[in-house]
């Protein structure tokens, strides 16, 4: 049952208030709602409903309707409680057969508005709960339209089931790119490190195909984050600049962010490979990796092997950087210059790849396209080329700051935000580095270590290696001295390295300026000046921002102070360059647009604003020792923008100091609940290296905090919850302040609080007894709260004799699936030193009720205990006797993986190819089968005979799909699909023979006149259909055709192949006299409503410049003789209305046909719409 709602995306809605509904329906796969779904599918054939995929998407469908409306319901401000009254009412909605229908008619290919009119009739029909009077089902069903247009691009599967088109083969071949392939390899092989000093090291030899790091995204269509922290200010200067879309709302702002987080990120190759999306733009923060991606993704073609050139998209990579200086040059003569020279290529040559789409066009770096005008029109050029060329892919990277996505979101483009590292991709780093960079194996396993290790010890330098560029920054200074742990020194020592670029060596040149000398301490001085004046403004160091005037003018004054008066150097020209180096060159500020600046990691302003401090206290003598504490952290510690700098300060001074400012902050009030004068200490402390000299300060804090936290009184949970982390952070060998702050969460009736608390007090020692989790465990029946003791247990107790014991008792015993499966893989890891454990789990796997948790336990013993000597007889076990066909059909799949080469694995398929009563399980051996064993003399016969014996139309389809791929050359082959095409029973392998037969036979003299025969004469309008596109698509020059086609859109009994004769008429004849007059006709004749409704559309779309249309549709509008008897039934006067609008919105009489329509037309569906156009008028 998890499974399914794995599959389906519940466990993916945190906050989710229905997942009572789902749990229902996941029982059998949603097998009887699949029936209510799609009534027409699966009144055909029974075994529709069994289809894996076809239960995965309409779980998918229902999950994603429940939770729109709970937005709704969310909007409305229900709270929790009042949600879940809902469940009911909505339960017996989605029941409701004609919303089941409505809802599942989202998949057909031609559906593009849902009758949201039903789902509120019906809503009052079944006397439900009332609804809050902003509910809006329209919104609610043009919304679900679009999430289920994504379930179905989502799942080839799913669309091979619903007979969508496949796409049309590229087969133009490519010629002549080797020497471009030489050139990628040598202008992008090797680790670009120009921004920073590589000196004392062989990096420049560094193969970027080795060393790189694929991250993960999320999507961002609609909102950026980063944009929407930047100051109020900021974001209305970007807005009048054009530079950002549009201000939002606290809320909105909130909520977008929300579900940004709410995402699950995914791996950004699979984003660039993933054929569904044509249009992508990568965004990112500096350093974050975007144009590395590019020049990766470039190098996987040129590093495939020779024989394969051919047959890939052939990358086609533009820097803007470059480009913008260019501007008198095309895209393509641009792309010539800078490589063609090299390769010898042509424009031709180029130009007939793109109108193939057998290339790949990258776009690096649009944000490097400083002004905005200039970047629009790039911008602009971009989506003028997609349209040139729209087969062609193309993936266009921009840092965030700056960038105005509404252009290419609406031109198409998918957005995508590049992620932070994850701890494990760091971990992969700094394997892959001192692999690549190290000869000594004693000396890269110790610098290995010892960067991993500072990582590890120190929160802020973990956050700083999840940039790539700072991480790389870090193991080239780590090759040299150890990292430091405490972050004032660290940060000091990562500004010297990006700044290094001017050394004392380097001077800094301009055609008007004789040469100044400017080095790292003269950078530094200036940072630091600049950081000051940005704390000191109005939204201090919450905005991380400052006007270019203002920072022109601070590296002016201490230009002029370092030249002298009687110098005759202009500073502010000076100035003007050493801003353009900082932010192009340094990696320290960069350009957020609309005239402003900004530190680009906001590490970098804290650390060089509390420098400025602790120098002006220190070296210039400004400040005194109670003038820092009362002005400094009297002042701004309520502030937490500033708890960071505070922290760098003390770190930066001597002991003593730091003990006066704990001291000064116990003193303060307790801060309305929040007690950040307490956390704000305790982080304080932890700065302090030498802690003896302020022990007894130190003893007193911590007795502060346990008192403070003992009561509770007063103190918001959330920084309850802080309090006890700062014990545990600050203080921890202390042993006894671990069993206290037990004792608090024991004490707590906070879940969240204590799930919290649990992770935190857990994380850094493994020493302390597990006991405490166990009752706890035990006391607690909150399942978020059992799952996150277990997680804990497993984590640190594994091996713990207490652990290992219940463990077994979770696994057999608990309520839960979750959190059985859950025992279940702690449980395979035992295996090593338990012997019982490896029994334990296969009777989890043989006797569990849910079948999603026997195939987790299969799945887990063949993980952790392949090699032990039963558990290849237990799979197979599995696969011929659990009870549920999907446990079989999976133990199937893992044998095949696992155990292809023994001998007798090719026996035992084919035993459950013959033997096995689910067709599902049938289907994937007989694939493994093909795939595995294709050249087994035995496989042809046995595929010969599951076309003609096997009762499963499923099963007669894979077979028949695997003879004509794999064996089109056997003499039987042509004979058996003709077989199929007239005598098996089910319309799907008659369809899938028919198809084979035009794809792989088109010159067999038999096959035109079989399709014709079809046509006319097959019982399923299915397969007449099919065989009528066929004909349409691969004999359209037949001398035949035409009048064959228009014969079917008049004598069909099917109103669907009438449909697709028309569309097949208006696409393949448009220019033949004669097809508009029939199409007007069949408006006007045809009895199918839905016939009439098509061939409106097709005559719009083809026609809608002939003189007298306008006339014509008007008339539809009002004339057509449509009678309303259902909600799912398209209204033909609606859609020549809807034309009308779309096409001759600005025609004279167009206003009083809607007004016309909203008052006389007597389906109030089309009143309702004329009233809306009208609305929107006005």
């Amino acid at each position: 049952m998890n499974n399914w709602l794995n599959l389906w995306g519940e466990t993916s809605r945190p906050g989710f208030a229905f997942t009572s509904i789902l749990v229902e329906l996941a029982k059998d796969g949603a097998r009887d709602y699949v029936r209510d779904f799609f009534p027409d599918r699966a009144a055909e054939t029974g075994e529709f409903a069994y289809e894996r995929a076809v239960q995965v998407a309409t779980g998918q469908a229902l999950m994603e309707f429940l939770y729109l409306v709970q937005q709704e319901l969310e909007d409305a401000d229900l709270n929790e409680a009042e949600l879940e009254e809902y469940a009911l009412p909505l339960r017996e909605l989605i029941r409701d057969k004609s919303v089941a229908a409505l809802l599942g008619s989202a998949f057909e290919a031609d559906c593009s508005v849902l009758d949201s009119a039903l789902l509120a009739k019906t809503w009052e029909r079944l006397g439900l709960l009332s609804l809050p009077e902003d509910l809006s089902w329209q919104r609610t069903a043009k919304r679900y339209l679009k999430k289920v247009k994504a379930v179905v691009r989502e799942s080839a599967e799913l669309r091979e089931i619903l007979d969508s088109p496949a796409p049309d083969p590229r087969d133009v071949p490519v010629i002549g790119w080797r020497e471009y392939r030489q050139w990628l390899q040598k202008q992008y092989g090797n680790l670009r490190l120009d921004s920073l000093d590589t000196s004392g090291a062989a990096y420049n030899q560094l193969r970027l195909w080795r060393i790189f790091i694929p991250q993960s995204v999320r999507e961002v269509q609609e909102f950026l984050p980063q944009v929407h922290e930047m100051p109020k200010e900021v974001q209305k200067q970007l807005a009048a600049s054009g530079e950002l879309e549009e201000e939002l709302s606290a809320r909105e702002v909130e909520e977008y962010r929300d579900f940004y987080y709410r995402q699950h990120s995914f791996s950004v190759l699979e984003a660039i490979s993933a054929e569904a999306d044509p249009y992508l733009v990568i965004l990112g923060d500096p350093g974050s990796g975007k144009t590395t991606l590019l020049q990766y993704r470039a190098l996987q073609w040129a590093e495939s092997p020779l024989k394969n050139l051919d047959s890939e998209a052939v990358p086609i990579l533009i820097e803007l950087r470059l480009y913008k200086e260019n501007r008198n040059l095309e895209f393509l003569e641009f792309f010539i210059q800078q490589a063609g020279k090299d390769c010898h290529l042509e424009l031709r040559q180029i130009q007939e790849l793109l109108a193939s789409g057998r290339a790949l066009l990258l776009f690096d770096g649009l944000d490097e396209v400083f002004n905005p005008e200039q970047r629009q029109e790039i911008v602009g050029e971009i989506i003028r080329f997609t349209k040139t060329y729209p087969q062609v892919r193309t993936i266009v990277t921009s840092r965030v700051i700056g960038y105005n996505q509404k252009r290419l979101r609406e031109a198409g483009f998918r957005h995508l935000m590049l992620q932070d590292l994850e701890p494990a991709q760091v971990d992969e780093f700094i394997q892959r580095w001192h692999e690549l960079t190290f000869d000594d194996p004693i000396d890269k396993e110790k610098k290995r270590e010892r960067l991993k290790r500072a990582i590890e010890d120190s929160a802020a330098i973990r956050e700083l290696a999840g940039n790539p560029l700072l991480l790389t920054m870090m193991a080239i200074l780590n090759r040299n001295q150890e990292l430091p742990r405490d972050r004032a020194e660290l940060y000091n020592q990562a500004s010297r390295l990006l700044l290094h670029q001017w050394d004392t060596e380097r001077v800094l040149k301009d055609a008007r300026l004789a040469s100044v000398t400017i080095d790292y301490k003269d950078k530094q001085a200036m940072l630091r000046k600049v950081a000051y004046f940005m704390q000191d403004n109005s939204r201090g160091l919450a905005g991380n921002s400052i006007a270019r005037g203002n920072l022109e003018r601070i590296l002016t004054e201490y230009l002029q102070t370092m030249l002298g008066q009687n110098s005759s150097q202009n500073p502010q020209q000076i100035a003007r360059v050493v801003l353009d180096h900082l932010r192009t060159r340094n990696f320290i500020l960069c350009f957020l647009g609309g005239d402003y600046y900004a530190f680009v990691h906001r590490t970098f302003l804290e650390f060089f604003c509390a420098w400025e401090f602790v120098w002006q206290f220190e070296k210039e003598q400004k400040l005194e020792s109670q003038q820092l504490i009362h002005e400094t952290f009297g002042k701004h510690w309520q502030d937490e923008s500033w708890h960071e700098v505070l922290r760098l300060i003390a770190g930066m001074l001597e002991p003593k100091f730091v003990g006066e400012a704990i001291e000064y902050l116990m003193k303060q009030g307790d801060d309305r609940g929040k007690c950040r004068n307490l956390l704000l200490a305790a982080n304080c402390l932890s700065e302090v290296r030498n802690r003896s000299a302020i022990e007894p300060t130190a003893n007193r804090l911590l007795h502060r905090i346990k008192t403070t936290t003992s009561s509770r009184r007063k103190i918001a949970p959330q920084y309850w919850l802080k309090l006890l982390t700062a014990i545990v952070s600050v203080w921890p060998t202390e042993t006894e302040n671990f069993l206290w702050i037990k004792a608090q969460l024991n004490k707590s009736k906070n879940e969240q609080l204590i799930i919290s608390g649990l992770k935190e007090i857990n994380k850094d020692d493994t020493t302390r007894p597990s006991n405490f989790l166990l009752s706890l465990f035990k006391h607690h029946r909150n399942s978020e709260v059992r799952q996150a003791v277990l997680q804990e247990l497993i984590k640190h107790y594994k091996d713990d004799s207490e652990t290992l014991k219940f463990l077994k008792s979770r696994s057999k015993e608990d309520g839960s699936s979750d959190m059985r499966t859950s025992a279940i893989e702690a449980l395979i890891e035992t295996c090593k030193y338990d012997t019982n454990a490896l029994a334990f789990v296969k009777s989890c796997a043989k006797e569990d009720v849910d079948p999603n948790v026997r195939t987790f336990a299969v799945e887990a013993l063949v993980k952790g205990c392949k090699d032990d000597p039963s558990t290849l007889a237990f799979v197979k076990s599995r696969a011929r006797e659990d009870v549920d066909p999907n446990v079989r059909l999976f133990a199937v799949e893992v044998l095949v993986k696992n155990w292809k080469d023994l001998p007798d694995t090719l026996t035992f398929v084919i035993s459950r190819i013959e033997e096995d009563r689910s067709y599902s399980v049938r289907t994937a051996a007989l694939q493994a089968l093909v795939n595995g064993w294709k050249d087994d003399p035995d496989t042809l016969a046995l595929i010969k005979f599951l076309i003609k014996e096997d009762s499963s139309y499923s099963v007669r389809t894979a077979a028949l799909q695997a003879l004509a791929n794999g064996w089109k050359d056997d003499p039987d082959t042509l004979a058996l699909i003709k077989f199929l095409i007239k005598e098996d029973s089910s319309y799907s392998v008659r369809t899938a023979a028919l198809q084979a037969l035009a794809n792989g036979w088109k010159d067999d003299p038999d096959t035109l006149a079989l399709i014709k025969f079809l046509i006319k004469e097959d019982s399923s309008y299915s397969v007449r259909t099919a065989a009528l596109q066929a004909l349409a698509n691969g004999w359209k020059d037949d001398p035949d055709t035409l009048a064959f086609v228009i014969s079917r859109t008049k004598e069909d009994s099917s109103y669907s192949v009438r449909t697709a004769a028309l569309q097949a008429l208006a696409n393949g004849w448009k220019d033949d006299p004669n097809t508009l007059a029939l199409l007007k006709s069949r408006i006007k004749e045809d009895g199918s409503y839905s016939v009439r409704s098509a061939a409106i559309e097709a005559l719009v779309i083809g026609w809608k410049d002939e003189p007298g249309m306008f006339e014509f549709l008007r008339d539809r509008a009002k004339h057509d003789s449509f009678d309303h008897k259902s909600n799912l039934e398209t209204n033909p006067r609606q859609a020549a209305l809807e034309a009308i609008v779309e096409q001759y919105s600005s025609h004279p009489k167009t206003l009083q046909l809607l007004w016309n329509r909203a008052e006389n037309d007597p389906d109030e569906r089309v009143r309702r719409f004329a009233r809306e156009k009208l609305r929107q008028i006005r």
